[in-house]
């Protein structure tokens, strides 16, 4: 052994300096991408919250998102190249593609979900496909908020109600290819927000009215608005007031019939969020718009031009009023994004990723800042509480329970629509009262009370209250109030398996349960038989496991078939 202090160490050689890279890694910028995304783009700041809106410049011009172009961006806004893709593959309504690569610059999407495949929505898009080839890109889509009047499709931004190959042709011909018009907001004072900067109102007496009205939030969950509010309220600021606007449910349209309605719609959506914005110590307002609706987002820019001017106006008046920021953010199709926390993140210029609770968004919500998020048809209401009291709404409705509610009803009707009824109403009473019955030849054979989520119902339960909570017991819920009629000529298992595609085509893929569960679930959906004990395990799992709402009630529609119409998935019985 060599002695300890006779060891010697050899020395490591000095490694060579590296010499700097003549490019930076990645995609290279060249001038001519450079250039176009500056020009496109200039008059957007430089923001990374305003990454999707950056994107909708670049596809709305293009048609496409081209890698290069996609890199000229990242530099712009001192991205990485990766965030910026991750973000552009993410959402439904951009395409990326190489830089060479030549599609036709015009989408025709064509709605295949539930009500529209009952209008003939498939053989629609089979016909599409065939015609126009190198003319546009004719793509499967799914809920449009044309329920009402299916098949619906989209020709470029342009929304096509009961659509037909021949008017889809004729749109094309004619380049009509833009939003279609819609009749400008009537003017509004705003009354009951200058009762509130007056002084006539306060912060305290407007939650009073609130809590008296019992009104609740209408996007879905119904959580009580006014504790929102109070939650909201007692957090340090900076705050935030998000309106959630991206209405995406199978068989949902009720918030487009609100925002676009001239005389009491968009405005009196946004005095109800600026009060809210004044209570809640809000300084910032976030309207985040469904991609779908392009003729429903220019009504909406008018209606905020509109507003402007009024809150110009009455802050002359009240110099102590501070008028929060507004900002109008365009979704990108993605369902996800309904789900709040998702839709904080696609504000935020990322991918529509719903986030792991708690915190709640009250608490920790836009930029890690108290949030008030909420339904549009929920601040619509505010004004009218305040102005007509908050026992006046919590009067209406039947058998109980308090306050009105819009639901939107499609299938097979006679009167497809937006219906303001009594909560409590039944679904016998909705459709012979308010949809002119059902069509001719068609009996009841069931239904699905509150959208894709709600699970669907047989015609023996036709006389249920539909409100919320009245239908925990069967297995469903009323959610966003999305009704949807079949008839004897329709499955529910059918229904079933186009649902289930629904879910399986908008999980954001972010859990196991949800991304793997659905697309399972679709394949045991199209065997003639059910293996009901295999969809029970996959249907627990998918509720205790997945992250969000979406895979935690999509197994509701196979649910029920199992539970109400197991004649149509049994030995003997399924077809």
């Amino acid at each position: 052994m060599i002695p300890l202090a006779r060891r010697t160490i050899p020395l490591r050689a000095e490694p060579a300096p590296r010499r700097p890279r003549a490019t930076p890694k990645g995609r290279q910028v060249t001038p001519q991408a450079r250039e176009r995304v500056q020009a496109l783009c200039a008059d957007l700041p430089e923001r990374r919250d305003l990454l999707i809106e950056h994107l909708h410049r670049l596809n709305d011009a293009e048609g496409v998102l081209r890698h290069g172009h996609l890199a000229a961006l990242a530099e712009r806004l001192r991205l990485s190249q990766v965030e910026v893709f991750e973000v552009a593959s993410f959402y439904h309504h951009f395409t990326v593609v190489d830089d060479e690569a030549e599609l036709p610059a015009t989408v025709v999407r064509v709605c295949t979900s539930l009500s529209c495949a009952m209008a003939g929505g498939e053989s629609l898009l089979a016909d599409l496909q065939g015609q126009l080839v190198g003319q546009a890109r004719v793509e499967a889509a799914p809920c449009m908020g044309l329920c009402h009047a299916a098949p619906a499709a989209s020709v470029g931004q342009r929304q096509l109600p009961r659509a037909s190959a021949e008017a889809v042709q004729g749109l094309l011909a004619r380049g009509e290819t833009g939003p279609r018009p819609l009749p400008a907001p009537a003017p509004r004072e705003m009354a009951q927000l200058r009762r509130l900067l007056s002084g006539e109102l306060s912060a305290d007496a407007v939650l009073a009215e609130l809590k008296a009205s019992a009104l609740r939030g209408l996007g879905g969950a119904g959580f009580p608005a006014w504790r929102k509010w109070e939650t909201v309220r007692a957090q340090p600021g900076p705050r935030h007031l998000v309106v959630n606007i991206d209405e995406g449910e199978v068989g949902t349209f009720k918030d487009w019939a609100v925002l676009t309605d001239p005389q009491a719609g968009a405005l009196q959506m946004l005095e109800g969020a600026l009060i809210a914005a004044q209570v809640v110590g809000a300084d910032r307002v976030w309207l985040y718009l469904r991609d779908e609706y392009h003729d429903a987002r220019q009504h909406l820019a008018q209606a905020l031009g509109m507003a402007r001017e009024t809150l110009a106006t009455l802050q002359q008046t009240f110099p102590h009023f501070q008028v929060p920021a507004i900002e109008l953010r365009r979704g990108a199709g993605a369902y996800i994004c309904g789900e709040e926390s998702a839709l904080i993140e696609s504000i935020e210029g990322k991918r529509g990723l719903p986030r792991l609770k708690p915190p709640i968004v009250a608490l920790h919500g836009v930029f890690g800042q108290p949030t008030l998020a909420h339904n549009l048809e929920s601040l619509w209401w505010v004004p009218v509480v305040l102005a007509r009291g908050g026992a006046w709404l919590a009067a209406q409705g039947r058998r109980g329970r308090s306050g009105l509610r819009r639901f939107s009803v499609s299938g097979r009707v006679r009167r497809p629509g937006v219906y303001l009824a009594p909560a409590g109403i039944t679904l016998n009473e909705l459709v012979h009262e308010h949809a002119g019955g059902l069509c001719e030849g068609h009996t009841l054979y069931a239904y699905l009370p509150g959208g894709a989520s709600g699970g669907i119902l047989p015609a023996s339960l036709a006389d249920v209250p539909l409100d919320f909570d009245t239908l925990a017991e069967h297995g469903c819920f009323v959610g966003s109030m999305a009704v949807v009629v079949l008839s004897q000529h329709d499955r529910a298992r059918d229904a079933a398996l186009n649902l289930m595609r629904f879910f399986e085509h908008e999980s954001c893929g972010q859990c196991t349960p949800c991304r793997a569960g659905t697309a399972r679930a679709v394949q045991l959906l199209q065997a003639p038989v059910w293996d009901a004990p295999l969809l029970g395990e996959l249907s627990q799992v998918m509720r205790d496991a997945s992250i969000c709402g979406l895979g935690q009630a999509a197994p509701n529609p196979v649910d029920s078939v199992l539970r109400f119409f197991p004649h149509e998935v049994t030995e003997g019985g399924a077809a």
